[in-house]
């Protein structure tokens, strides 16, 4: 009788005990189910396939620090709040995509070379010493007064690849020992003469042929302004007609682009065009269109280029999509935002038309993600290539590889950014297994010199853009330091 009390005692105790684990597990789940629920930040929900602890296929859901396995069924709650869905991926993973990771970011820059970065930043912050260094050098240069020994180790090093092609041989080489690949720019600008373009014209035949025989460099680029004179530039317009001799302009200068389309399809090169002023860039796009329709078979070798802080490009995009459907050639899109915005607005206005520029930064960074989701949609047809440094853009599209369940090497999806800046979204991405590509510019020193200062302007112009170099290259010093 005593034995059976002290049985049905244990039987309770065990019992209860079991009970109260039960509950506390299932409270602390619900709890952390709650907060991520409530959380202002967005939701990682992870599918880990294959076998763990004998529960294949677990679903997590993941936001902030808190982490919890949920069922397939509670999946709806978090339709509002998820930003990512990823197929056997470690949780771990997903921490480097918040671009804070300074170590990953800078792996191939000494102290020497961090320290030199943080000057140069420093002194492109200010807009005076931007505008005194361009007009010093500018002067020195009308004066036949040497100054490349001051230039090279400075700005030139830090945004350019070298002089020539065999220069940048090196950076290739380093960059390619971290997951990415460059793209060789040659960036001689403002001459429109026959002997220049035909010069520029071999060399950009140089750097497809340089490509095809480097798997580190998977894309071939050029500025069509190179290649088109002065006259058809300054005053084409899509509101009127070109005149006789505009039009024997715009035959030359398609077919000099024609002779290298050829050529990056005959080696199998894909190659990007960039975009360039409005009044001009219908010429542009209809050229591009042509060779897209001619060279592009079941792969992309032809990119055009889409400024999306223009207003009518979403609606261009939106029409070439349907263009390649019918016509059953495959379409390839660089998407930037824009270089050209204080230049296109001050020539509506004082030419009296409308603005074709977005009406503020917001409806530019919607037009952006909004083409990206829109090329995912219709990747059948499309290669993407976001050539961004915007955060938010870069963190969209890799999101959206995962929750579509795209490989993040797919071939036909690719991030960029420009040689020297935003090495945390570069570095980062590439370190995460995504096809990351940096555009390395190339060209004598004072050839270059217009897209440096450009550069300059651009990091003094754009909000947030050098005080963020800053706190990295600062952050990464500090951590070293500390190390």
């Amino acid at each position: 009788m005593k034995r059976s009390k002290q049985n049905r005692l244990l039987y309770v105790t065990v019992r209860c005990t079991f009970i109260f684990l039960f509950f506390n597990m299932f409270y602390q789940h619900c709890a952390t189910l709650w907060l991520i629920l409530i959380s202002n930040q967005d939701v990682s929900v992870i599918q880990r396939s294959g076998q763990l602890n004998n529960r294949p296929n677990q679903i997590f859901a993941k936001s902030g620090g808190h982490t919890c396995r949920i069922s397939k069924f509670a999946m709806p709650l978090f339709e509002k709040k998820i930003i990512i869905c990823i197929s056997g991926t470690n949780l771990n993973n997903l921490a480097a995509m918040d671009f804070k990771d300074t170590k990953t970011a800078f792996i191939s820059k000494t102290d020497t070379e961090l320290q030199k970065a943080r000057l140069l930043f420093r002194v492109m912050a200010s807009p005076a010493m931007v505008t005194i260094g361009k007009n010093l050098i500018s002067l020195a240069f009308g004066a036949h007064i040497p100054v490349d020994w001051a230039i090279r180790p400075t700005i030139y090093s830090h945004f350019v690849g070298g002089r020539s092609l065999g220069e940048c041989h090196a950076i290739v080489q380093k960059l390619s020992q971290y997951n990415l690949k460059s793209i060789l720019d040659y960036s001689v600008e403002g001459k429109h003469d026959d002997a220049s373009m035909t010069a520029t014209l071999d060399e950009t035949l140089r750097s497809i042929a340089n490509a095809s025989s480097d798997s580190n460099i998977p894309f071939a680029v050029f500025k069509p302004t190179a290649f088109a004179s002065s006259d058809l530039l300054d005053n084409s317009s899509p509101a009127k007609p070109l005149t006789d001799q505009q039009k024997k302009e715009f035959e030359d200068f398609r077919i000099r682009v024609e002779k290298l389309c050829s050529e990056a399809f005959s080696r199998n090169v894909p190659l990007m065009i960039d975009a360039e002023d409005s009044w001009y860039q219908h010429l542009v796009d209809e050229t591009v269109e042509n060779m897209m329709h001619k060279y592009n078979g079941e792969k992309a070798i032809i990119f055009n280029t889409l400024q999306m802080y223009r207003h009518d490009r979403l609606q261009y995009l939106k029409d070439i999509i349907g263009k390649a459907r019918k016509g059953n050639f495959r379409i390839g899109i660089k998407f930037v935002r824009g270089a050209y915005m204080e230049k296109e607005r001050e020539r509506a206005t004082a030419l009296g038309y409308p603005s074709p520029i977005q009406p503020d930064k917001k409806s530019t960074d919607d037009a952006f993600d909004q083409a990206l989701l829109v090329s995912l949609d219709n990747l059948d047809i499309m290669d993407i290539f976001c050539g961004s440094h915007n955060e938010e853009s870069n963190l969209l599209l890799a999101h959206e590889i995962d929750k579509r369940g795209l490989s993040r090497n797919d071939p036909r999806i690719w991030f960029a950014q420009l040689y020297g800046m935003s090495d945390h979204i570069s570095f980062n991405l590439a370190n995460a297994g995504y096809n990351v590509a940096k555009y390395v510019p190339y060209g004598p020193i004072k050839s270059v010199m217009p897209y440096l200062f450009r550069r300059a302007e651009e990091n003094t112009s754009i909000a947030g853009q050098t005080s963020r170099e800053l706190r990295l290259i600062q952050t990464e010093l500090e951590r070293r330091h500390k190390a």
